[in-house]
Protein backbone atom coordinates (compact mmCIF):
# COMPACT_ATOMS: atom_id res chain seq x y z
CA UNK A 1 0.00 0.00 0.00
CA UNK A 2 1.20 3.56 -0.79
CA UNK A 3 1.45 6.38 1.01
CA UNK A 4 -0.98 8.83 -0.89
CA UNK A 5 -1.33 13.00 -1.47
CA UNK A 6 -4.55 13.73 -0.70
CA UNK A 7 -5.90 10.95 2.29
CA UNK A 8 -7.59 8.74 -0.05
CA UNK A 9 -9.18 6.97 3.13
CA UNK A 10 -11.22 10.60 3.10
CA UNK A 11 -12.25 10.51 -0.95
CA UNK A 12 -15.55 8.34 -0.97
CA UNK A 13 -17.17 11.89 0.69
CA UNK A 14 -19.55 13.18 -1.78
CA UNK A 15 -21.13 16.22 -1.71
CA UNK A 16 -25.31 15.74 -2.52
CA UNK A 17 -25.36 18.12 -5.53
CA UNK A 18 -27.68 18.00 -9.06
CA UNK A 19 -24.99 17.18 -11.75
CA UNK A 20 -25.95 19.39 -14.24
CA UNK A 21 -24.72 17.50 -17.40
CA UNK A 22 -26.11 17.46 -21.09
CA UNK A 23 -29.93 17.05 -20.36
CA UNK A 24 -32.52 16.78 -17.59
CA UNK A 25 -31.21 12.96 -16.91
CA UNK A 26 -32.27 12.85 -13.26
CA UNK A 27 -30.52 9.41 -12.57
CA UNK A 28 -27.24 11.46 -12.82
CA UNK A 29 -27.39 12.38 -9.32
CA UNK A 30 -24.47 11.29 -7.01
CA UNK A 31 -25.18 9.26 -3.97
CA UNK A 32 -24.34 11.96 -1.00
CA UNK A 33 -23.61 11.29 2.34
CA UNK A 34 -23.81 14.55 3.11
CA UNK A 35 -24.89 18.45 2.39
CA UNK A 36 -22.83 21.26 1.03
CA UNK A 37 -23.89 23.71 3.13
CA UNK A 38 -22.15 21.68 6.12
CA UNK A 39 -18.68 20.86 4.19
CA UNK A 40 -17.53 23.92 2.62
CA UNK A 41 -18.18 25.45 6.90
CA UNK A 42 -14.79 23.27 7.70
CA UNK A 43 -11.25 24.14 5.81
CA UNK A 44 -10.42 20.19 6.70
CA UNK A 45 -12.86 19.00 4.42
CA UNK A 46 -11.31 20.61 1.22
CA UNK A 47 -8.86 18.89 0.96
CA UNK A 48 -11.23 15.81 1.07
CA UNK A 49 -13.68 17.24 -2.06
CA UNK A 50 -10.45 17.62 -3.92
CA UNK A 51 -9.66 14.20 -3.64
CA UNK A 52 -12.72 13.12 -4.68
CA UNK A 53 -12.25 15.00 -7.94
CA UNK A 54 -9.05 13.50 -8.44
CA UNK A 55 -10.68 9.82 -7.85
CA UNK A 56 -13.59 9.74 -10.06
CA UNK A 57 -11.04 8.73 -12.88
CA UNK A 58 -10.13 5.90 -10.87
CA UNK A 59 -12.80 4.55 -8.87
CA UNK A 60 -16.67 5.04 -9.73
CA UNK A 61 -18.76 4.50 -6.85
CA UNK A 62 -18.75 4.61 -2.79
CA UNK A 63 -17.65 1.24 -1.96
CA UNK A 64 -15.28 -0.07 -4.44
CA UNK A 65 -15.29 -2.83 -6.40
CA UNK A 66 -19.18 -2.55 -7.21
CA UNK A 67 -22.52 -1.95 -6.20
CA UNK A 68 -22.52 1.44 -5.24
CA UNK A 69 -21.88 3.61 -8.15
CA UNK A 70 -21.61 7.37 -8.00
CA UNK A 71 -24.29 7.45 -11.21
CA UNK A 72 -27.29 5.83 -10.89
CA UNK A 73 -28.25 2.87 -13.90
CA UNK A 74 -24.61 2.61 -14.10
CA UNK A 75 -22.75 -0.63 -12.84
CA UNK A 76 -19.74 0.26 -10.87
CA UNK A 77 -18.07 -2.24 -12.03
CA UNK A 78 -17.89 -1.26 -15.67
CA UNK A 79 -18.72 2.33 -15.51
CA UNK A 80 -15.08 3.85 -14.53
CA UNK A 81 -13.63 6.44 -16.25
CA UNK A 82 -9.90 5.12 -17.12
CA UNK A 83 -12.21 1.61 -17.89
CA UNK A 84 -14.07 3.65 -20.29
CA UNK A 85 -11.36 6.16 -21.52
CA UNK A 86 -9.08 2.71 -22.80
CA UNK A 87 -11.83 1.04 -24.19
CA UNK A 88 -12.39 4.30 -26.63
CA UNK A 89 -8.49 4.56 -27.35
CA UNK A 90 -7.50 1.02 -27.22
CA UNK A 91 -10.00 -1.63 -28.11
CA UNK A 92 -10.83 0.29 -31.22
CA UNK A 93 -7.28 0.43 -32.64
CA UNK A 94 -4.41 -2.37 -33.84
CA UNK A 95 -3.43 -2.58 -29.87
CA UNK A 96 -6.04 -4.59 -28.48
CA UNK A 97 -8.84 -6.66 -28.87
CA UNK A 98 -10.86 -8.25 -26.10
CA UNK A 99 -12.44 -11.64 -26.17
CA UNK A 100 -15.55 -10.80 -23.58
CA UNK A 101 -18.66 -11.09 -24.72
CA UNK A 102 -20.24 -7.69 -22.24
CA UNK A 103 -22.83 -6.03 -24.40
CA UNK A 104 -21.48 -4.01 -27.54
CA UNK A 105 -17.63 -4.61 -26.48
CA UNK A 106 -16.42 -6.38 -29.50
CA UNK A 107 -18.21 -3.58 -31.77
CA UNK A 108 -15.60 -1.12 -31.01
CA UNK A 109 -12.94 -3.30 -32.60
CA UNK A 110 -14.84 -4.07 -35.02
CA UNK A 111 -15.43 -0.59 -35.69
CA UNK A 112 -19.63 -1.35 -35.81
CA UNK A 113 -20.52 0.55 -32.99
CA UNK A 114 -23.55 3.16 -33.29
CA UNK A 115 -25.66 5.57 -31.07
CA UNK A 116 -26.91 3.68 -28.84
CA UNK A 117 -23.89 2.03 -27.46
CA UNK A 118 -23.84 1.36 -24.01
CA UNK A 119 -20.14 1.92 -23.29
CA UNK A 120 -20.05 4.98 -25.14
CA UNK A 121 -22.87 6.29 -23.48
CA UNK A 122 -20.62 5.78 -20.18
CA UNK A 123 -17.94 7.80 -20.93
CA UNK A 124 -19.86 10.79 -21.92
CA UNK A 125 -21.90 10.15 -18.80
CA UNK A 126 -18.75 10.04 -16.70
CA UNK A 127 -16.80 12.86 -18.45
CA UNK A 128 -19.86 15.06 -17.71
CA UNK A 129 -19.99 13.35 -14.10
CA UNK A 130 -16.58 14.65 -13.75
CA UNK A 131 -16.88 17.81 -15.08
CA UNK A 132 -19.86 18.54 -12.80
CA UNK A 133 -17.88 17.76 -9.75
CA UNK A 134 -15.44 19.68 -10.70
CA UNK A 135 -17.88 22.78 -11.13
CA UNK A 136 -20.07 22.43 -7.96
CA UNK A 137 -16.44 22.46 -6.38
CA UNK A 138 -15.75 25.67 -8.10
CA UNK A 139 -18.78 27.36 -6.90
CA UNK A 140 -18.35 26.84 -3.69
CA UNK A 141 -14.64 28.15 -3.53
CA UNK A 142 -15.23 31.36 -4.74
CA UNK A 143 -14.03 34.55 -2.67
CA UNK A 144 -17.30 35.36 -1.29
CA UNK A 145 -18.14 31.75 -0.61
CA UNK A 146 -14.63 31.42 1.31
CA UNK A 147 -15.49 34.84 3.30
CA UNK A 148 -18.86 33.78 4.33
CA UNK A 149 -17.94 29.90 5.42
CA UNK A 150 -15.00 31.39 7.21
CA UNK A 151 -12.17 30.53 5.53
CA UNK A 152 -9.43 33.20 5.53
CA UNK A 153 -5.67 33.86 5.30
CA UNK A 154 -3.61 30.71 4.49
CA UNK A 155 -6.28 28.39 4.25
CA UNK A 156 -8.25 30.87 1.82
CA UNK A 157 -4.67 30.64 0.01
CA UNK A 158 -4.50 27.21 0.20
CA UNK A 159 -7.94 26.92 -1.46
CA UNK A 160 -6.62 29.03 -4.45
CA UNK A 161 -4.14 26.41 -5.49
CA UNK A 162 -7.50 23.80 -5.55
CA UNK A 163 -9.33 26.05 -6.94
CA UNK A 164 -6.43 25.82 -9.47
CA UNK A 165 -6.59 21.95 -9.67
CA UNK A 166 -10.33 21.45 -10.04
CA UNK A 167 -9.93 23.61 -13.11
CA UNK A 168 -7.07 21.84 -14.88
CA UNK A 169 -9.71 18.65 -14.52
CA UNK A 170 -11.77 19.58 -16.00
CA UNK A 171 -9.87 20.87 -18.76
CA UNK A 172 -8.76 17.23 -18.57
CA UNK A 173 -12.17 16.09 -18.81
CA UNK A 174 -12.73 17.97 -21.59
CA UNK A 175 -9.64 17.97 -23.83
CA UNK A 176 -11.42 13.75 -23.80
CA UNK A 177 -14.83 15.07 -24.57
CA UNK A 178 -13.63 17.11 -27.93
CA UNK A 179 -11.38 14.13 -28.57
CA UNK A 180 -14.37 11.46 -28.60
CA UNK A 181 -17.06 13.43 -29.37
CA UNK A 182 -16.34 16.80 -30.99
CA UNK A 183 -18.73 19.23 -30.40
CA UNK A 184 -20.00 19.30 -26.97
CA UNK A 185 -22.02 20.93 -24.50
CA UNK A 186 -19.57 23.40 -22.52
CA UNK A 187 -20.95 23.89 -18.86
CA UNK A 188 -19.45 25.63 -16.06
CA UNK A 189 -19.40 26.50 -12.64
CA UNK A 190 -21.17 29.55 -13.98
CA UNK A 191 -24.09 27.75 -15.08
CA UNK A 192 -27.13 27.17 -13.07
CA UNK A 193 -27.57 23.91 -10.50
CA UNK A 194 -30.71 22.45 -11.79
CA UNK A 195 -32.67 21.25 -15.11
CA UNK A 196 -31.43 23.28 -18.08
CA UNK A 197 -30.36 22.32 -21.49
CA UNK A 198 -26.70 23.96 -21.99
CA UNK A 199 -25.46 24.71 -25.92
CA UNK A 200 -23.95 22.69 -27.60
CA UNK A 201 -20.49 24.46 -28.83
CA UNK A 202 -18.30 23.57 -32.19
CA UNK A 203 -15.29 21.56 -31.25
CA UNK A 204 -13.04 24.80 -31.82
CA UNK A 205 -15.00 26.69 -29.30
CA UNK A 206 -14.43 23.99 -26.70
CA UNK A 207 -10.45 23.71 -27.61
CA UNK A 208 -10.32 27.40 -26.81
CA UNK A 209 -12.08 27.62 -23.94
CA UNK A 210 -9.88 24.62 -22.82
CA UNK A 211 -6.81 26.17 -23.64
CA UNK A 212 -7.78 29.37 -22.11
CA UNK A 213 -8.79 27.65 -18.86
CA UNK A 214 -5.06 26.08 -18.75
CA UNK A 215 -3.30 29.48 -19.46
CA UNK A 216 -5.31 31.38 -16.96
CA UNK A 217 -4.46 29.10 -13.82
CA UNK A 218 -0.77 28.56 -15.01
CA UNK A 219 0.03 31.11 -11.82
CA UNK A 220 -2.05 29.35 -9.16
CA UNK A 221 -0.65 25.87 -9.89
CA UNK A 222 2.34 24.03 -8.31
CA UNK A 223 5.76 23.76 -9.74
CA UNK A 224 6.35 20.98 -11.27
CA UNK A 225 6.69 17.75 -8.99
CA UNK A 226 5.97 19.93 -6.13
CA UNK A 227 3.91 17.29 -4.74
CA UNK A 228 2.95 13.72 -6.18
CA UNK A 229 -0.17 13.01 -8.11
CA UNK A 230 -1.25 16.78 -7.89
CA UNK A 231 -2.10 18.44 -11.11
CA UNK A 232 0.93 21.06 -11.54
CA UNK A 233 2.57 23.49 -13.92
CA UNK A 234 4.26 20.12 -15.77
CA UNK A 235 0.68 18.72 -16.16
CA UNK A 236 -0.61 21.83 -17.51
CA UNK A 237 1.88 22.58 -19.98
CA UNK A 238 1.88 18.63 -21.18
CA UNK A 239 -1.64 18.46 -21.56
CA UNK A 240 -1.24 22.36 -23.90
CA UNK A 241 1.82 20.31 -25.51
CA UNK A 242 -0.51 17.48 -26.70
CA UNK A 243 -3.80 20.09 -27.31
CA UNK A 244 -1.66 21.85 -29.65
CA UNK A 245 -0.13 18.77 -30.84
CA UNK A 246 -3.61 17.43 -31.96
CA UNK A 247 -5.08 21.22 -32.69
CA UNK A 248 -4.98 20.42 -36.97
CA UNK A 249 -7.71 17.84 -35.90
CA UNK A 250 -9.54 19.52 -33.44
CA UNK A 251 -9.44 22.93 -35.34
CA UNK A 252 -8.40 22.46 -38.20
CA UNK A 253 -5.43 24.76 -37.55
CA UNK A 254 -2.27 23.48 -37.16
CA UNK A 255 -0.16 24.78 -34.32
CA UNK A 256 2.99 22.85 -33.95
CA UNK A 257 5.02 25.73 -33.02
CA UNK A 258 2.46 25.68 -29.56
CA UNK A 259 3.27 21.92 -29.11
CA UNK A 260 7.04 22.62 -29.39
CA UNK A 261 6.77 25.51 -26.49
CA UNK A 262 4.96 23.27 -24.30
CA UNK A 263 6.69 20.19 -24.77
CA UNK A 264 10.03 22.32 -24.61
CA UNK A 265 9.04 23.80 -21.30
CA UNK A 266 8.19 20.33 -19.55
CA UNK A 267 11.46 18.90 -21.06
CA UNK A 268 13.21 21.41 -19.21
CA UNK A 269 11.38 21.15 -15.60
CA UNK A 270 13.48 18.61 -14.15
CA UNK A 271 11.79 15.42 -15.28
CA UNK A 272 14.08 12.34 -16.42
CA UNK A 273 13.54 9.50 -18.58
CA UNK A 274 12.84 6.11 -15.85
CA UNK A 275 16.35 3.88 -16.50
CA UNK A 276 14.52 0.35 -16.87
CA UNK A 277 11.14 0.89 -19.50
CA UNK A 278 9.65 -1.62 -17.23
CA UNK A 279 9.32 0.23 -14.34
CA UNK A 280 7.24 2.96 -15.65
CA UNK A 281 4.65 0.53 -15.09
CA UNK A 282 5.19 -1.32 -11.68
CA UNK A 283 3.72 -0.70 -8.29
CA UNK A 284 6.10 1.73 -7.48
CA UNK A 285 5.96 4.23 -10.61
CA UNK A 286 5.38 6.81 -8.30
CA UNK A 287 9.15 7.03 -7.19
CA UNK A 288 9.24 7.88 -11.08
CA UNK A 289 11.19 10.68 -12.20
CA UNK A 290 9.56 10.03 -15.92
CA UNK A 291 6.08 10.33 -14.21
CA UNK A 292 4.36 14.04 -14.75
CA UNK A 293 0.77 12.91 -14.06
CA UNK A 294 -0.89 9.67 -13.05
CA UNK A 295 -4.52 8.45 -12.21
CA UNK A 296 -3.21 6.97 -8.75
CA UNK A 297 -3.97 3.34 -7.74
CA UNK A 298 -3.75 1.81 -4.40
CA UNK A 299 -4.57 -1.63 -3.86
CA UNK A 300 -6.44 -0.66 -0.23
CA UNK A 301 -7.59 2.72 -0.37
CA UNK A 302 -8.81 2.87 -4.22
CA UNK A 303 -10.27 -0.47 -4.69
CA UNK A 304 -12.57 -0.90 -8.03
CA UNK A 305 -12.95 -2.79 -11.47
CA UNK A 306 -11.50 0.00 -13.19
CA UNK A 307 -8.27 1.75 -13.99
CA UNK A 308 -4.77 -0.51 -13.91
CA UNK A 309 -6.94 -2.97 -11.91
CA UNK A 310 -9.26 -3.62 -15.04
CA UNK A 311 -5.83 -3.14 -17.60
CA UNK A 312 -3.35 -5.54 -15.78
CA UNK A 313 -6.41 -8.21 -15.18
CA UNK A 314 -7.65 -8.13 -18.59
CA UNK A 315 -4.04 -8.64 -19.98
CA UNK A 316 -3.42 -12.48 -18.29
CA UNK A 317 -4.98 -15.73 -19.69
CA UNK A 318 -3.94 -18.76 -20.84
CA UNK A 319 -0.91 -20.22 -19.70
CA UNK A 320 0.42 -16.46 -17.64
CA UNK A 321 1.02 -17.60 -14.48
CA UNK A 322 -0.78 -14.30 -12.28
CA UNK A 323 1.64 -14.34 -9.88
CA UNK A 324 4.44 -13.21 -12.28
CA UNK A 325 2.67 -10.17 -12.33
CA UNK A 326 1.27 -9.13 -8.74
CA UNK A 327 -2.03 -10.57 -9.45
CA UNK A 328 -2.62 -12.74 -6.23
CA UNK A 329 -5.81 -12.16 -5.24
CA UNK A 330 -8.89 -14.50 -6.21
CA UNK A 331 -9.99 -14.91 -9.75
CA UNK A 332 -7.09 -12.11 -10.81
CA UNK A 333 -6.91 -13.85 -14.90
CA UNK A 334 -9.67 -12.32 -16.70
CA UNK A 335 -8.48 -13.72 -20.18
CA UNK A 336 -9.81 -10.34 -22.09
CA UNK A 337 -6.55 -8.44 -24.12
CA UNK A 338 -4.59 -9.68 -26.93
CA UNK A 339 -3.37 -8.07 -29.58
CA UNK A 340 -2.95 -8.03 -33.30
CA UNK A 341 -0.38 -9.19 -35.81
CA UNK A 342 -0.09 -5.63 -37.64
CA UNK A 343 0.86 -4.60 -33.87
CA UNK A 344 3.37 -7.00 -33.46
CA UNK A 345 4.81 -6.27 -36.74
CA UNK A 346 5.67 -2.82 -35.11
CA UNK A 347 8.98 -3.63 -33.08
CA UNK A 348 12.14 -6.25 -34.69
CA UNK A 349 10.89 -9.11 -32.68
CA UNK A 350 8.23 -10.50 -29.84
CA UNK A 351 10.53 -11.85 -28.03
CA UNK A 352 11.57 -8.57 -25.44
CA UNK A 353 15.39 -9.19 -26.14
CA UNK A 354 15.92 -6.46 -28.48
CA UNK A 355 13.74 -3.75 -27.98
CA UNK A 356 12.40 -4.11 -24.54
CA UNK A 357 8.78 -2.95 -25.10
CA UNK A 358 8.19 -5.86 -27.41
CA UNK A 359 6.34 -6.93 -24.06
CA UNK A 360 4.85 -10.12 -25.06
CA UNK A 361 3.00 -13.36 -23.70
CA UNK A 362 3.96 -15.58 -26.96
CA UNK A 363 3.33 -19.37 -25.18
CA UNK A 364 0.20 -20.74 -25.93
CA UNK A 365 -0.81 -17.93 -27.95
CA UNK A 366 -0.91 -17.61 -31.89
CA UNK A 367 0.12 -14.56 -33.40
CA UNK A 368 -2.75 -14.56 -35.68
CA UNK A 369 -6.10 -13.55 -34.28
CA UNK A 370 -8.17 -15.64 -36.30
CA UNK A 371 -11.02 -16.17 -33.53
CA UNK A 372 -11.70 -12.84 -31.47
CA UNK A 373 -13.72 -14.53 -28.48
CA UNK A 374 -10.44 -17.13 -27.69
CA UNK A 375 -7.93 -15.52 -25.69
CA UNK A 376 -5.17 -18.19 -27.22
CA UNK A 377 -5.55 -16.24 -30.41
CA UNK A 378 -3.18 -13.40 -30.80
CA UNK A 379 -0.18 -12.73 -28.29
CA UNK A 380 -1.19 -11.70 -24.75
CA UNK A 381 0.46 -8.56 -23.53
CA UNK A 382 2.53 -8.04 -20.04
CA UNK A 383 3.60 -4.59 -20.14
CA UNK A 384 1.96 -3.71 -16.43
CA UNK A 385 2.48 -5.33 -13.22
CA UNK A 386 1.76 -4.67 -9.11
CA UNK A 387 5.00 -6.15 -9.01
CA UNK A 388 7.14 -3.19 -7.70
CA UNK A 389 10.32 -2.54 -9.33
CA UNK A 390 12.31 -5.12 -6.51
CA UNK A 391 9.79 -7.51 -7.18
CA UNK A 392 7.78 -7.45 -3.86
CA UNK A 393 3.90 -7.35 -3.96
CA UNK A 394 2.22 -4.12 -4.59
CA UNK A 395 -0.30 -3.31 -2.06
CA UNK A 396 1.49 -5.76 0.09
CA UNK A 397 -1.37 -8.23 1.22
CA UNK A 398 -1.92 -11.18 -0.97
CA UNK A 399 -5.54 -11.34 -0.40
CA UNK A 400 -6.56 -8.44 -2.29
CA UNK A 401 -7.63 -8.31 -5.36
CA UNK A 402 -6.44 -4.79 -7.15
CA UNK A 403 -3.29 -2.93 -7.47
CA UNK A 404 -0.64 -0.50 -6.48
CA UNK A 405 0.43 0.68 -10.28
CA UNK A 406 -0.48 4.36 -11.05
CA UNK A 407 -1.49 4.91 -14.51
CA UNK A 408 0.57 7.27 -16.67
CA UNK A 409 -1.32 9.94 -17.87
CA UNK A 410 1.22 12.21 -18.96
CA UNK A 411 5.40 11.08 -18.67
CA UNK A 412 8.22 12.46 -20.64
CA UNK A 413 8.94 10.26 -23.22
CA UNK A 414 5.61 11.37 -24.70
CA UNK A 415 7.33 15.19 -24.30
CA UNK A 416 10.12 13.94 -26.32
CA UNK A 417 8.00 12.44 -29.26
CA UNK A 418 5.39 15.39 -29.45
CA UNK A 419 8.35 17.72 -29.78
CA UNK A 420 10.20 15.66 -32.15
CA UNK A 421 6.77 15.27 -34.23
CA UNK A 422 5.95 18.65 -34.29
CA UNK A 423 9.47 19.88 -36.01
CA UNK A 424 8.25 17.37 -38.63
CA UNK A 425 5.18 18.65 -39.33
CA UNK A 426 7.01 22.16 -39.74
CA UNK A 427 6.52 23.69 -36.31
CA UNK A 428 9.04 26.51 -35.21
CA UNK A 429 11.25 26.53 -31.83
CA UNK A 430 13.06 23.15 -32.20
CA UNK A 431 15.37 21.89 -34.71
CA UNK A 432 15.80 18.67 -35.75
CA UNK A 433 19.16 17.82 -34.11
CA UNK A 434 17.27 17.75 -30.97
CA UNK A 435 14.27 15.95 -32.06
CA UNK A 436 16.55 13.33 -33.26
CA UNK A 437 18.39 13.32 -29.76
CA UNK A 438 15.04 12.71 -27.92
CA UNK A 439 14.08 10.03 -30.00
CA UNK A 440 17.48 8.36 -29.64
CA UNK A 441 17.13 9.13 -25.61
CA UNK A 442 14.11 6.87 -26.36
CA UNK A 443 15.25 3.89 -27.78
CA UNK A 444 18.53 3.94 -26.12
CA UNK A 445 16.46 2.99 -23.19
CA UNK A 446 14.18 0.50 -24.96
CA UNK A 447 16.94 -1.01 -26.46
CA UNK A 448 18.21 -1.62 -22.50
CA UNK A 449 21.32 0.85 -22.54
CA UNK A 450 22.43 0.05 -26.03
CA UNK A 451 22.88 2.40 -29.30
CA UNK A 452 22.01 -0.39 -31.71
CA UNK A 453 18.32 0.91 -32.14
CA UNK A 454 19.44 4.45 -32.63
CA UNK A 455 18.41 6.28 -35.99
CA UNK A 456 19.79 8.84 -37.89
CA UNK A 457 18.13 12.02 -39.23
CA UNK A 458 17.23 10.51 -42.46
CA UNK A 459 15.45 7.83 -40.56
CA UNK A 460 13.26 10.28 -38.38
CA UNK A 461 10.29 11.28 -40.55
CA UNK A 462 6.44 10.84 -40.00
CA UNK A 463 5.89 7.41 -40.40
CA UNK A 464 8.66 6.40 -38.21
CA UNK A 465 7.04 8.95 -35.66
CA UNK A 466 3.68 7.38 -35.18
CA UNK A 467 5.28 3.81 -35.27
CA UNK A 468 7.62 4.71 -32.38
CA UNK A 469 4.21 6.22 -30.91
CA UNK A 470 2.69 2.28 -31.15
CA UNK A 471 5.23 0.89 -29.84
CA UNK A 472 6.65 3.28 -26.80
CA UNK A 473 2.71 3.73 -25.90
CA UNK A 474 0.77 0.10 -25.94
CA UNK A 475 -2.09 0.36 -23.64
CA UNK A 476 -1.31 3.91 -22.18
CA UNK A 477 -4.94 5.56 -24.25
CA UNK A 478 -2.70 7.48 -26.75
CA UNK A 479 -3.38 4.97 -29.95
CA UNK A 480 -6.70 6.40 -31.43
CA UNK A 481 -5.88 9.70 -31.25
CA UNK A 482 -2.42 8.90 -32.71
CA UNK A 483 -3.90 7.32 -35.52
CA UNK A 484 -6.88 9.66 -36.04
CA UNK A 485 -3.88 12.57 -36.08
CA UNK A 486 -1.73 10.75 -38.82
CA UNK A 487 -4.88 10.01 -40.92
CA UNK A 488 -4.87 6.17 -40.45
CA UNK A 489 -7.87 5.36 -38.37
CA UNK A 490 -10.20 4.52 -40.84
CA UNK A 491 -8.53 4.35 -44.15
CA UNK A 492 -4.94 3.50 -45.22
CA UNK A 493 -3.81 0.91 -42.41
CA UNK A 494 -5.28 -1.71 -41.29
CA UNK A 495 -5.33 -4.72 -38.61
CA UNK A 496 -7.43 -8.06 -38.01
CA UNK A 497 -10.84 -7.59 -37.61
CA UNK A 498 -10.87 -3.93 -38.40
CA UNK A 499 -14.07 -3.68 -40.18
CA UNK A 500 -15.33 -6.91 -39.02
CA UNK A 501 -13.67 -9.04 -41.30
CA UNK A 502 -10.39 -11.02 -40.68
CA UNK A 503 -8.18 -9.10 -42.82
CA UNK A 504 -8.92 -6.06 -41.66
CA UNK A 505 -10.59 -2.92 -44.09
CA UNK A 506 -11.22 0.54 -44.17
CA UNK A 507 -14.36 2.05 -42.69
CA UNK A 508 -16.19 5.18 -43.49
CA UNK A 509 -14.45 8.31 -41.67
CA UNK A 510 -17.25 9.17 -39.49
CA UNK A 511 -15.70 7.41 -37.46
CA UNK A 512 -12.92 9.43 -36.21
CA UNK A 513 -15.86 10.59 -33.97
CA UNK A 514 -17.79 8.83 -31.66
CA UNK A 515 -21.83 9.53 -31.80
CA UNK A 516 -23.98 11.78 -29.09
CA UNK A 517 -25.12 9.24 -27.10
CA UNK A 518 -28.94 8.98 -28.54
CA UNK A 519 -29.93 8.72 -24.68
CA UNK A 520 -28.64 12.29 -24.20
CA UNK A 521 -30.04 13.52 -27.83
CA UNK A 522 -33.81 12.44 -26.77
CA UNK A 523 -33.09 14.26 -23.60
CA UNK A 524 -32.49 17.46 -24.92
CA UNK A 525 -33.23 18.48 -27.79
CA UNK A 526 -30.72 21.22 -28.69
CA UNK A 527 -27.97 18.44 -29.28
CA UNK A 528 -27.02 17.67 -32.73
CA UNK A 529 -25.66 14.49 -34.00
CA UNK A 530 -22.41 13.79 -35.32
CA UNK A 531 -22.62 13.12 -39.08
CA UNK A 532 -22.75 9.43 -39.95
CA UNK A 533 -24.89 8.07 -37.22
Amino acid sequence: MKLRHLQKLAAFMVIALLVTVTSCRKNLTPIGETTTANVYTNFGNYIQVLAKLYDSFAISGQTGGAGNPDIAGIDEGFGNYLREYFNMEELTTDEVSITWNDHTIHNFHDMTWDKNDIFISTIYDRIYYQISLDNEFLRNTTDASLAKNGITGANAAAVKQYRAEARFLRALAYSHAIDIFGAVPLVTENDPVGIFFPVQKSRTDVFNYVVSELQAIDGDLGAPRFSYGHADKGAEWALLAKLYLNAKVYTGTDQSTNAITYAKKVIGAGYALEPHFANMFKADNNLSNEMIFPIESDAIHIQGYGGVTYILHAEMGGLMNPSDYGAVGSGPAWAGFRTTSTYVSLFPDASGETDTRAMFFTNGQSLSMTDESDFTKGYAITKFSNLTSTGALGGNDPSVNFVDTDFPVFRLADMYLTYAEAVLRGGTGGDMATALNYVNAIRTRAYDGSTSGNITAGQLNLAFIIAERGREFMLEGQRRTDLIRFGLFTKGYNWQWKGGVLAGTDVDDFRNLMPIPQAQIALNPTLKQNPGY
